[in-house]
């Protein structure tokens, strides 16, 4: 079969592109290498496979229909996972218009390509911010109505597009929220190489409240993918799913581990929480165990001692 994986040299889509061409599947990766951060860093993701016969580099904008309908006409994917998107909450806030056009305009682009070429199956990104302030644990039955920043705001938009489009269509489509999300080819914009970076550089790190009574989901990438996987092959017409690890995470705790994995010591600057984001994010997850049979297998000691092995090769130190 062949997949196309928006945003397929990012984080989570690189990793995923590994995964499926280890299965055999031929896979289309989809990518605009934009400047939010490095490009090279990006092109360095993917470096290993472009030599794979089975995988194809397509450069391109979500906001360019031409491009997306160049591709499914010349390369005719039967399973689209679309991963691309703006992240960041806090950076939404500066540039909601950019993640409109980006996140709700771009998914639009790539559901009118897939539903003129007939694909199998749709997967979609979304994320937990979409939960906003709800009570944890956070399932998928809960409302989703109020979120905290744009970001949040046009992925939910993204989701209830998809099931637009399902509803349409019959093309069985599935959503899967991501919760917080780390590991090897992390982004640089996220919190374990930003905290890393500081502890290098012996300069403070910003922890909101202090790092207490803020507590994260973090679940590994690989986890993450095997989640998407199982999605993929599952026979859902339409569906919600919850991909996270579902043991939150004290953020000052977190530090403490990253901390004894590098060796490095952190100076820690408490500042008041972002109202972009949450004090506690907490998957339930049983819905994915019981339809899906998945369940995360990495704790969070694991998982950092994997990036921080990724971190020393990449940085060079």
């Amino acid at each position: 079969m062949t997949y196309l994986v928006t945003g397929g040299a990012g984080f989570i889509g690189s990793h995923l592109c590994e995964t499926l061409l280890q299965r055999g599947e031929r896979v289309i990766a989809f990518d605009n290498f934009n400047d939010y951060y490095s490009p090279e860093r990006k092109r360095r993701n993917v470096a290993g496979l472009l030599d794979h016969p089975n995988f194809v580099l397509w450069e391109g904008d979500l906001r360019d229909p031409a491009s997306l309908l160049a591709l499914f006409e010349q390369h005719r994917p039967s399973y689209v996972a679309h991963l691309a998107g703006m992240a960041n909450p806090r950076y939404s806030l500066q540039y909601p218009a950019l993640y409109s056009a980006v996140n709700v305009e771009g998914s639009v682009n790539v559901w009118q390509a897939a539903i003129q070429y007939g694909i199998q199956a749709f997967v979609q990104a979304s994320t937990s911010s979409v939960y906003g302030l709800a009570p944890t644990p956070w399932h998928e039955e809960l409302a989703t109505d109020r979120p905290l920043s744009p970001y949040a705001a046009t992925k939910k938009a993204s989701e209830l597009l998809a099931y637009t489009f399902h509803y349409q269509t019959q093309i069985p489509t599935r959503v899967v929220r991501f919760f917080t999300v780390y590991g090897p080819k992390g982004r640089p914009d996220m919190t374990p190489t930003i905290f890393v970076e500081a502890m290098r550089k012996q300069e403070p790190i910003v922890l909101y409240n202090g790092g207490v009574d803020v507590y994260r989901d973090w679940t590994y990438v690989d986890d993450i993918v095997s989640g998407v996987i199982a999605v993929l092959d599952s026979d859902r017409a339409f569906d919600i799913f919850n991909l996270g690890n579902s043991t939150p995470v004290m953020l000052r705790s977190f530090i403490d581990t990253l901390q004894a994995i590098t060796g490095l010591n952190a100076i820690i600057e408490a500042k008041p929480l972002s109202s972009a984001d949450p004090p506690i994010t907490f998957a339930d997850t049983t819905k994915a165990q019981q339809l899906l049979g998945w369940k995360p297998t990495t704790d969070i000691e694991d998982g950092l001692e994997r990036y921080w092995h990724w971190y020393k090769t990449e940085y060079d130190c």
